[in-house]
């Protein structure tokens, strides 16, 4: 039996740009933050796994003070998580509204792969309500309720590049490591499927596609779909031979010896 891990962010969605950015943005405004993060500043901040993580990486002493921010470690990771309480809200709003389309493939290979027997999970820093949201929109909630294994959040005490959350999918998910294929969109994710012993295919964005993924065994524009967006290999270091769209057959291909 095969498997198939996959991140959320930049994976299902295209939610970084479009979902993320906008929703930390409006949370700094409600708060009455002096900070708006710009694309290319998003882009430096998406190095640091997880929201929260993000978040704190603004606590300079310039910034407490010109916040009005208490200088105590815990009243400061209090005022973290109800910032983050507050993003993850809009976040989802805009997912339930539409706004983040599951990415070229995702819904096609995902229905293929659970038909076919595999096992399936996704693994996330990202808030659990987040994932949720964008998982059900993306594939719908019969499907998404088949997955396998759901990790998000904080379940982990390291996040990516750490490959806490990799080890722990691979413990639960129950199939051999070398039939494990993880889906990632960036540096951090390949790096945390690596570390963990696991092939990794990566489908690029725009915030990601310059950074170095050689290790990965193939790397696309996304998976692809017949009557919609067709797959770019970037690079291939695997026997798939994907056509205009990835197909469930090339991904048992990454997993060949």
């Amino acid at each position: 039996m095969s498997a198939l891990v996959f991140d959320c962010d930049g994976v299902l969605a295209d939610t970084e740009r479009y979902g993320h950015l906008p929703a930390f943005n409006q949370t700094f405004v409600e708060f009455g933050l002096p900070v708006q993060w710009s694309v290319e500043e998003y882009g430096r901040r998406l190095k640091i796994g997880g929201g929260k993580e993000r978040m704190a990486s603004l606590l300079t002493p310039e910034f407490v003070a010109a916040a009005g921010l208490p200088t105590d470690p815990e009243a400061q990771a209090a005022e973290i998580a109800t910032w983050h309480k507050r993003k993850t809200a809009l976040y989802t709003e805009m997912v339930a509204a539409g706004r983040l389309p599951p990415r070229p493939g995702i819904r096609r290979v995902i229905t293929a792969a659970q038909d076919a027997g595999w096992k399936l999970g996704v693994a996330s820093t990202s808030a659990e309500a987040s994932v949720h949201a964008i998982l059900e929109y993306a594939v719908g909630a019969e499907r998404a309720a088949r997955f396998d294994v759901f990790l998000a959040g904080d379940c982990v005490p390291k996040k990516k590049p750490a490959p806490d959350i990799y080890l722990l999918a691979l413990e639960q998910i129950g199939v051999p490591a070398a039939e494990v294929l993880v889906v990632e969109d960036s540096r951090n994710g390949l790096e945390a499927a690596e570390a963990a012993g696991l092939r990794c295919l990566v489908t690029v964005n725009g915030y990601t596609e310059k950074e170095d993924f050689s290790e990965a065994v193939l790397v696309v524009s996304s998976l692809g779909d017949p009557d919609g967006e067709p797959t770019t290999v970037i690079a291939n270091r695997s026997a798939a031979r994907p056509g205009a769209y990835v197909t469930l057959a090339d991904l048992e291909a990454c997993l060949a010896p």
